[in-house]
Formats: C-alpha cells, sequence, structure tokens
C-alpha cells in the first residue's frame, strides 16, 4: 500500500504538530522532521518545549504563545508566515488547541490565506475515551469543567440529558469536587471513568458508578494525583420516560390552555403519545 509523504523541508505554513503526553516514545517520526526542520517552533511554555527539543538534540528558535499573549503575538507570527517563514505550533503536551492557545492563530492564518497543516498524535481525550469501553460513535468534548460550584452544577445540570459520552478534564484540586457535584446533580449510579497519568509509569484507567468512584478516589490521595480525564457515561433514558422538552411545553402550554389540547399540542410538538402526557399532568396535579 502506497503512502504519500510530504516534503521533508516545510513550505512556508503553520504545522499543528503534537507531543506526547507522557511516553516521550509516543512522538512520530513527521512530528521530529517537522520540528527539526521549521524556521521557528511556537510554543505554550518554551521552557518545557526547551527540554523536549534537548532530548530529540532538536535545535531550534522558540516563541512564547501562550493563553494570555495569543491574541498580540498572532500577527506577529502571521507576519512571518507571510513573509515565507515555516512554524511548528506546539502545546506543552499533546495535540495543540485542544484546551490548549492556537486557536487565534489558526483563525488569523485562515482568514489571511495561509495553510496551515495539523498533524495527527496524541491526544489524552481521545486516549482515554479508547480505554474506557463506553460508546465512543458519538462523544462531546467538555474541556474543564468551571472552578465554581454554582457554575459547575449548572453545567452539569445542563448536560443531565446528553446522550453522548462526556469527556471532561480535570485538575488534582478540583477531581473531589467535581465528582461530588456529579453525585448531586446526575446521582451515584452515573458510570464514570477515570483515566490518569496516561502513558506514563503510574498510568490508571478506573471506571465505576460515579458515588462509588468518588468512594475509591477518597480512600487514597495518590489517585487524585496527576492529569486527568473523566470519561461519563451518556444519559440511558428511561423507554417509558416523557421527554423533558416536552414536560416543559405542556407546562407552557396549560398556563394559556385546557388540559386537553395542551396535552395533544405538545405531543404533537415532540413526537409523543398525548395520552401519556395527558395522564402525567392529571398525576401532578392530584400530588
Amino acid at each position: 500500500m502506497k503512502h504519500d509523504e510530504q516534503e521533508l523541508t516545510p513550505s512556508a505554513a503553520l504545522y499543528i504538530v503534537p507531543t506526547p503526553i507522557g511516553n516521550l516514545g509516543d512522538i512520530t517520526h513527521r512530528a521530529l522532521e517537522t520540528l527539526k526542520a521549521v524556521d521557528l517552533i511556537a510554543a505554550e511554555d518554551t521552557r518545557h518545549t526547551g527540554l523536549l527539543l534537548q532530548h530529540f538534540a532538536i535545535n531550534a528558535r522558540l516563541f512564547a504563545l501562550h493563553d494570555h499573549n495569543e491574541q498580540q503575538k498572532a500577527d506577529q507570527l502571521l507576519a512571518k508566515l507571510q513573509e515565507g517563514q515555516s512554524i511548528a505550533l506546539v502545546s506543552d503536551a499533546g495535540t495543540p488547541l485542544i484546551n490548549d492557545p492556537g486557536y487565534h492563530l489558526v483563525r488569523r492564518c485562515r482568514e489571511a490565506g495561509v495553510r496551515v497543516i495539523p498533524l495527527p498524535g496524541a491526544c489524552a481525550a481521545i486516549t482515554a475515551l479508547c480505554a474506557s469501553g463506553m460508546a465512543s460513535d458519538r462523544f462531546c468534548y467538555e474541556g474543564f469543567l468551571p472552578a465554581k460550584t454554582k457554575a459547575r452544577c449548572d453545567t452539569l445540570r445542563a448536560l443531565t440529558e446528553e446522550p453522548r459520552t462526556l469527556i471532561f478534564y480535570e485538575s488534582t484540586h478540583r477531581l473531589l469536587d467535581s465528582l461530588e457535584d456529579m453525585v448531586a446533580v446526575w446521582g451515584a449510579s452515573r458510570y464514570v471513568v477515570l483515566a490518569r497519568e496516561l502513558t506514563k509509569t503510574w498510568e490508571s484507567i478506573h471506571g465505576a458508578p460515579v458515588g462509588e468512584l468518588l468512594a475509591w478516589v477518597q480512600e487514597d490521595e495518590v489517585r487524585r494525583r496527576g492529569e486527568m480525564v473523566l470519561i461519563v457515561e451518556g444519559h440511558q433514558p428511561d423507554e417509558g420516560a416523557l421527554p423533558a422538552e416536552a414536560l416543559r411545553t405542556l407546562a407552557l402550554l396549560q398556563q394559556e390552555l385546557p388540559l386537553k389540547k395542551a396535552a395533544a399540542l405538545a405531543a404533537e410538538i415532540h413526537g409523543v403519545k398525548k395520552n401519556a402526557l395527558y395522564k402525567y399532568a392529571l398525576e401532578q396535579a392530584e400530588a
């Protein structure tokens, strides 16, 4: 089977280059060749990337591009690209732009007609998903949950009926709070996998109903250390349960219409049985 190989000496383009999330052996041959050949490497943390380059004996010019300066520095890098230079964009670990800087630069390049070339490579979210044993045909990546309790619970409530597998990143000092809020909002039975320190020496992948997972993490402080990904089972609706949206519509219509008419309209809008909505409303009135 023949595979296309791009030229090893990069042309004037922005190369999005993934780096290992732990095990240095996971870097690709193409990533190494690109990092050796480009004119400049835009790095989230130049000291961190400098150590990676030193390990692979790569001498390169580094340019700091992080969350606090990206919008100001994007035009500077764009000018270099338009002058004919080649630039590699890297983050501290994994694929750039996935919860890391780079969005503004890539957008400016595309708006200006500068070529953007993405390289495939390591990504903690996808690595964790593959090992979770959960549905991977449809999933949504949510990044980090909010730091404050109210905002975090509001986010979880908004995702309560999300049927796709959910992917979150989490930090050591907020893991317990997030798991506790998941129990409070979703109940203790939602299945969650905690993938920790992926590809590293102390890699750990443990799944359980979130109430049990919380207790498991609380048993040993080590279990909440390191880089973490939470994979959460999507909402599994009770086949006999009425959709929340249909119930909300019914409640609104009841304010203006007789119950029978409100149930008929809500049923037509949401494709559910009107008798089921009518029965539900009667039971609520009697409660």
